[in-house]
């Protein structure tokens, strides 16, 4: 178990953490969700004793990472999958690993097995890895020790799409088995595949938090069901929701309606309309993520001119 109380980093006038607190259960994944230079990786790195709070506690299984004996076989690590000796090849890095924790060098074998590094990559010194080749490196020297808990900062940086997908089924299997992963990620569909909890982070202060279920709802507001509707006739479609008191507003090649898909698909049926698309129209984890931290983006669409230019 992970717990985080009243955390608060400052550097001079500039407050990175703000007073954040949070818990990561055994067994479930919870997703740390926020945009760049929202506070994430400082947070991990204070659990993980590389940068000293200004106050409050981290303690993983009731201690503070400084006092884990052994900390490598309690807690797994991935901050930057680059912060390796570029000169040692793959097989020397997991060595030293396992050497440092008391290990057998089988356990390198088994590791390189596992994230699917070949004997000739093993072989390769790390400047000649690409992001995805340290990326699954990294993974290995985190679940070298088979620690209770894993903090992994951005681990699917880099992965192919296959790759994504194994590192998110060794995390679920991981999970499962009574592990606690805390992950931070950019790719918020799969946050959504694979965590049990988020939590959002803007300028330094937690968000919002909660299961995907608890967010969407948060965002939908309470009792606010929406639909996405088309049909092959669209007048008869307006007709029948107008007739039912429901509010639609035209949206794509349809409607917009605040009722539930399955109240409007009865109304379809009832009316005798042939619908052509019907789709749950409440916001995305990613509408969400972009309303709850709207005043942190950088990104904002310019406008054009009417030559197709920035204005």
């Amino acid at each position: 178990m992970i717990e985080v109380n009243g955390l608060t980093r400052t550097y001079g006038g500039f407050t990175a953490v703000d007073d954040v607190s949070f818990t990561c259960e055994p067994g479930s994944v919870t997703g740390f969700l926020g945009p760049n230079g929202a506070g994430k990786t400082t947070t991990m790195r204070i659990m993980v004793g590389l940068t000293p709070a200004t106050s409050g506690t981290v303690t993983i299984g009731g201690h503070a990472y400084r006092d884990l004996p052994n900390p490598g076989r309690r807690v797994g690590v991935l901050l930057d999958a680059s912060a390796q000796h570029a000169g040692r090849t793959g097989r020397e890095i997991l060595t030293l690993g396992a050497r440092t924790m008391g290990l057998p060098s089988s356990r390198v074998d088994e590791m390189l097995a596992m994230v699917s590094l070949s004997e000739t990559e093993a072989k390769r010194r790390l400047r000649n890895y690409s992001l995805g080749m340290k990326q699954r490196l990294g993974i290995a020297h985190a679940l070298l020790g088979d620690p209770e808990v894993l903090i992994l900062d951005e681990p699917a940086n880099g992965l192919d799409p296959a790759g994504i997908r194994w590192m998110r089924d060794l995390l679920k299997g991981y999970a499962r088995r009574g592990g606690t992963v805390l992950l931070s990620s950019h790719l918020l569909h799969e946050v959504e595949l694979i965590a049990d909890e988020m939590i959002l982070i803007g300028h330094g202060r937690i968000v919002a938090r909660g299961d995907k279920q608890a967010l969407l709802a948060r965002g939908a507001g309470e009792g606010r069901a929406s639909s996405i509707v088309s049909a092959l006739d669209q007048d008869a479609l307006a007709g029948a929701l107008h007739q039912a008191g429901y509010a639609a507003t035209p949206e794509g090649s349809g409607f917009r309606v605040a009722a539930s898909t399955a109240d409007v698909g009865r109304l379809a049926l009832e009316h005798l309309v042939v619908l052509t698309e019907l789709r749950n129209g409440a916001s995305g984890l990613e509408d969400l993520f972009l309303e709850l931290t709207s005043d942190t983006q950088r990104e904002t669409a310019p406008a054009l001119d009417t030559n197709g230019a920035a204005a």
